[in-house]
């Protein structure tokens, strides 16, 4: 079965494309590619927008709206949740993560706007940009080539017996992966 190439783009809604230009391009360093000026009649109304997008080494990108009407704003963009059960996550090697966390530090994030977590297969960095979307900067330990064949290989089994009770962790790259929860 033929599967999707690659992501294009993720889209979301912001109310100051500036501060979301200068958070993905000065400090996480993906460049702006595009910027989209348009109106459109769009379920009913005349909608003015710009839409920007800010890409990735594979050619693919996050995307923001930002409406000309703060009600389409509204309509479309609904408040960010508070949770780092809900981001976006792209991948870095180690020393742009290095580089974005000094760019985040020297900007004055910090926790809870910004933290790091060592999951064993990837270190990750977390930060909140302006509109509340948390970006995870994900960098996978060296090891992570065999381990993701492994977790390939299993997806389906582990699914099945996480959905059946058995929810004890995976992860051996953990402490915790001993441990049941």
């Amino acid at each position: 079965m033929k599967i999707p190439t690659r992501l294009h783009h993720t889209a979301y809604v912001t109310r100051d494309m500036e501060a979301t230009r200068h958070f993905y391009e000065d400090i996480v360093g993906m460049p702006l590619v595009a910027t989209w000026c348009e109106s459109d009649e769009l379920f009913g109304k005349m909608r003015t927008y710009c839409h920007c997008f800010f890409g990735l080494e594979d050619g693919s990108a996050l995307a923001f709206f930002q409406f000309v009407d703060a009600s389409d704003a509204d309509e479309f963009g609904p408040k960010m949740p508070p949770t780092p059960f809900h981001h976006i996550a792209v991948n870095v090697d180690p020393k742009l993560q290095h580089q974005v966390e000094e760019r985040l530090t020297a900007a004055g994030y910090k926790a809870p706007q910004f933290y790091v977590l060592e999951h064993g297969y990837c270190r990750s960095i977390y930060a909140t940009d302006p509109n509340g979307m948390i970006l995870e900067l994900c960098a996978d330990a060296p090891e992570v080539a065999a381990g993701n064949a492994t977790r390939r290989a299993s997806a389906h089994t582990d699914l099945k017996r996480w959905l059946g009770g058995d929810h004890h962790s995976n992860n051996t790259y953990r402490f915790e992966a001993n441990h049941h929860a």
